[in-house]
């Protein structure tokens, strides 16, 4: 565990482009201290031709692991009621890549159309724990179209996610909920980013500061078991979409998950085959 490892915290999107690029954030964990590498080199991914290249380079070192900002699988109350296979490999190569994303649209409009509020949109148990939305959500936050454009790619790119799939062991990838660091940080649910510029508050600002300090002041090492240095650029908390933070916390979770080990990386033992786990300690609400 005391080898240096390149750790990636990645902020997806199901549309990248110019304005809005999948965000890449490299950094390097030594022991227990994560070591943000200079941000002038940050990876950002405006088509998913490139994030697809990202995700089958092989390692300069031993290897790397990734955190993403993705869900990675579905619930499986949808995954059975609709007679899928429960195996996430299964499921991925036999109905989600026969899809284009039209029809993932319309596949998910269809299944919520006949049934009764409150029973649309399931959550996973990790999204239950984590505060995070549904996979099957299409609106606000396309978090399903998220799992759309970023599961299938994971799947073909053969990397090795614990739990889910058994890819190139120097090619590791665990799903991140940055929202789930920030309670975990600051102790409640809080507001600190907004893409609407109309949206885009003062008090995200104070909020995204406050966030930063709790990455250097101990708390972090107290909850995830590091220390974050080297974060001097002033893109982490000026960035109001929020986009750059996001990819530093998710380099924390993965960094956490490393250091937890394998096989599992910090994870529950069984990881459900169907739905995955997000990357994080997660205390209870």
């Amino acid at each position: 565990m005391s080898n240096p490892i390149t750790v990636y915290g990645i902020d997806f999107t199901s549309r990248p482009s110019l304005k809005k690029p999948i965000t890449c954030l490299e950094c390097r964990l030594v022991g227990n201290v994560l070591q943000v590498v200079e941000t002038g080199r940050w990876k950002c991914f405006e088509e998913f031709e490139k994030f697809e290249r990202f995700l089958t380079r092989p390692p300069a070192g031993p290897q790397w692991i990734a955190g993403i900002d993705c869900p990675f699988g579905m619930p499986r109350k949808f995954i059975e009621n609709m007679t899928w296979p429960t195996r996430w490999a299964d499921y991925i190569d036999q109905k989600v890549e026969a899809l284009d994303r039209r029809g993932w649209r319309k596949t998910l409009e269809d299944y919520k159309r006949p049934r009764v509020p409150g029973d649309k949109e399931h959550r996973r148990d990790t999204d239950r724990v984590a505060g995070s939305l549904s996979p099957q959500k299409l609106y606000g936050t396309p978090v399903g179209l998220m799992f759309f454009e970023g599961a299938p790619r994971l799947r073909k790119a053969g990397v090795m996610i614990p739990g889910l799939q058994d890819g190139c062991p120097e090619r590791l990838v665990v799903e991140a909920y940055p929202g789930v660091v920030v309670r975990n940080l600051v102790g409640k649910k809080v507001s600190y980013k907004a893409d609407s510029k109309g949206k885009q508050t003062d008090c995200h600002l104070r909020t995204r500061k406050l966030i930063i300090k709790k990455l250097v002041d101990g708390t972090a090492e107290k909850i995830y078991g590091i220390t974050v240095q080297n974060l001097t650029d002033p893109c982490f908390a000026n960035d109001p979409t929020g986009d750059r933070l996001d990819a530093l916390l998710c380099s924390v979770q993965a960094a956490w998950a490393w250091r937890s080990g394998a096989p599992n990386f910090g994870l529950p033992t069984p990881i459900c085959p169907t739905e995955g786990w997000i990357a994080d300690p997660m205390p209870p609400k």
